[in-house]
């Protein structure tokens, strides 16, 4: 099979909702895993970003401004991981709001155009409970989670 030719992968504006906001946290939040996936010996600290599939918006901007729901996981692990993670999951929230408020711009991906806040930080003690994707059957022992859920505003970079 040839696959898609190239002239129709020219076409394709692709989200970059994801990679800005693992750039931006990557960034700003070093020495925390930052991450999409949950790999098969995962470490902690961690924070997940996932797209919500329950919301995505695109009103005719020709610049491009793609709107999402992103569900935020923090998850830490030890005595005080309760603790921990509530403070990771607070972290995130001022790092994404300096982000949109300074304008930072992540070469090639974009910017953040807004970020508001849909659901606070709570302790979620299994995945019973989550509103994204599943990947943890069970949370490991001693790990704690704590989820958030944003909607993002992103501008992607002018096509030329």
């Amino acid at each position: 099979m040839a696959g898609i030719p190239a002239h129709i992968k020219a076409l394709a504006e692709l989200s970059p909702v994801e990679d800005v906001l693992l750039a931006v946290l990557r960034r700003d939040m070093p020495g925390i895993n930052v991450q999409s996936l949950i790999s098969r010996n995962q470490r902690f600290p961690l924070v997940l970003i996932r797209r919500d599939p329950s919301f995505g918006a695109w009103s005719g901007d020709t610049r491009f401004v793609d709107s999402a729901r992103v569900v935020v996981n923090a998850f830490a692990e030890g005595p005080d991981g309760d603790r921990d993670a509530a403070i990771l999951a607070e972290a995130v929230r001022v790092v994404l709001r300096d982000a949109w408020l300074q304008n930072k711009v992540i070469p090639g991906r974009g910017h953040i155009t807004r970020v508001t806040m849909n659901s606070a930080p709570r302790r979620a003690s299994d995945w019973a409970t989550a509103t994204g994707p599943v990947q943890y059957a069970d949370l490991p022992t001693g790990v704690w989670r704590y989820e958030s859920i944003f909607d993002i505003k992103i501008r992607r970079p002018m096509r030329i």
